[in-house]
């Protein structure tokens, strides 16, 4: 018997709101706000230390600079003196200094992923690492005209492959008619599917990546002509081939499907791939509560993106000529109470729940978006898995706040999904009204102890959990101590 209890935790307090949006957040000084730290990057202060100048940097000089007063971290191959930011961080001083003098992509990535630092810290860059010298190997292009032959399919890999990884890198062709240009990618994965499958085709630059595991395959071409913007793509699951037609704008022969970008035709982990973003237009606006809203955002018609249950994508905004990004779980569009079967069920709509801080300088830009105005979405990200669902026999879901998001899509997949199983519910508040009379409390070992149980001694079970982050911190600790295993824990971010 499937048992799946979303548990309602209570709602954050407002230390655990200011923790919302981010890992640990600590107290910021006063004058130490996001607005602040952007207003001192415009101000024309000497942030980089070096008046200026960039330099390239040695991993013996980088590893020079480690103590608070002096503090240099590298995000992928790019150096940059954190010093003044310090006492800006939510994370606090100490979160920062894990990497200080050192290469900190992990920890960023792990961490951090959803801050945008190139915008963030870009006036506090330093340089690149110096790239050690090293032998090309033979597979790689000696020169870049090499890599500006005719696109088939065929272009040399631009990073060497072990023999059994090459067997599985992806491989393309294109063929065309007068008026149509297919390219078919060769994924060589079963079970292929639209939710592994994101394209994006705008000012002749074409971009198709292939999910494949932890892995991305990437095409990436600057088209040799223009085309319409309607798009199809076509997946033959079981083989795995998947099909990109465009129509061409005029009927004439095209000589090569174009030139290639720098990342094109490559095989590497997602992670290392970085996030790229499309925009996409607001076109309703809907009131939930008083402080919350259901956004549906368009996505361009020449986007191909489907959001996989449990995972987010990032929004992005320019304030104040800083780029700034929040992740936001997609949902369902049935939400409102007084729901009404929406217009938009075709896939090319994004639901978002969103609360609307008042000293939230990310949400208020948001907030006052008009209909029609648009917004940086990025692909979808997260490392939860359905068949992690579909494998269990026990579901507990923790939720606290807008920790609620992740859980809508999950629930309703859970419920589909599922032959067998037995849904409760249990709402707790921390501050309830004098006229409730449910249950009341914070999480604590105790209350976890009464509602996740498993239904027998050695059931499979998941707990999902999110909320603000010392709630989804404290609860996974609690969970951990009453004896559940790292293995049947999923802790989503907020």
């Amino acid at each position: 018997m499937l048992n799946v209890p979303p548990q309602a935790f209570p709602a954050p307090t407002s230390q655990q709101r200011a923790a919302a949006a981010g890992r640990a957040k600590v107290p910021l000084k006063p004058g130490r706000s996001l607005m602040d730290w952007i207003r001192l990057t415009k101000s024309g202060k000497d942030l980089n230390g070096l008046r200026g100048r960039l330099l390239e940097v040695t991993e013996d000089e980088l590893a020079k600079h480690n103590k608070k007063e002096d503090c240099w971290i590298c995000i992928r191959g790019f150096v940059y003196n954190v010093t003044p930011y310090m006492e800006y961080h939510p994370g606090g001083e100490d979160e920062l200094m894990k990497a200080a003098g050192t290469d900190g992509t992990d920890l960023f990535d792990q961490v951090h992923r959803w801050v945008n630092y190139e915008s963030m810290l870009k006036e506090c860059l330093v340089g690149r690492m110096a790239v050690k010298p090293f032998a090309a190997p033979k597979e790689i292009p000696s020169t870049l005209s090499e890599e500006k032959k005719q696109l088939n399919g065929m272009l040399p890999e631009k990073k060497v492959l072990a023999a059994s990884a090459r067997d599985l890198t992806p491989s393309y062709d294109w063929f065309q008619t007068d008026s149509l240009i297919t390219i078919v990618i060769y994924t060589k994965q079963k079970d292929m599917n639209a939710e592994l499958v994101i394209v994006d085709c705008e000012d002749k630059r074409l971009r198709g990546e292939i999910i494949v595991d932890d892995h991305s395959y990437l095409l990436e071409v600057d088209l040799d002509h223009a085309v319409q913007e309607d798009m199809t793509v076509n997946i033959a699951a079981k083989v795995g081939k998947v099909e990109i037609i465009l129509k061409k704008k005029d009927n004439i022969h095209w000589k090569m499907l174009g030139q290639p970008l720098e990342s094109h035709n490559t095989f590497i982990k997602r992670t290392d791939r970085g996030l790229f973003y499309r925009k996409c237009k607001l076109v309703s606006k809907m009131e939930v509560t008083h402080d919350t809203k259901l956004l549906c955002l368009m996505l361009p018609k020449s986007t191909h993106l489907h959001v996989p249950t449990g995972q987010h994508v990032y929004l992005k905004q320019s304030i104040a000529g800083t780029d700034v990004v929040k992740p936001y779980t997609p949902v369902l569009p049935f939400l409102p109470l007084d729901f009404k079967e929406p217009s938009h069920r075709d896939g090319s709509h994004i639901y978002l729940m969103v609360k609307i801080y008042s000293c939230g300088l990310f949400t208020q830009t948001l907030d006052h978006l008009q209909i029609g105005d648009y917004i940086s979405v990025s692909n979808p990200e997260g490392n939860f898995k359905k068949s992690q669902v579909q494998t269990s026999e026990d579901l507990v879901l923790v939720a606290a706040g807008t920790g609620f998001t992740p859980m809508v899509k999950l629930l309703n997949f859970a419920l589909t999904e599922a032959s067998c199983l037995r849904f409760e519910v249990q709402f707790i508040l921390s501050q309830p009204t004098k006229d409730w009379v449910g249950k009341e409390g914070k999480i604590s070992s105790s209350l976890l102890s009464e509602f996740v149980k498993r239904s027998r001694k050695d059931s499979k079970m998941l707990i999902c959990i999110c909320g603000p982050t010392p709630f989804t911190e404290q609860g996974v600790q609690y969970l951990k101590d009453l004896g559940y295993s790292q293995e049947e824990i999923h802790a989503f971010t907020a």
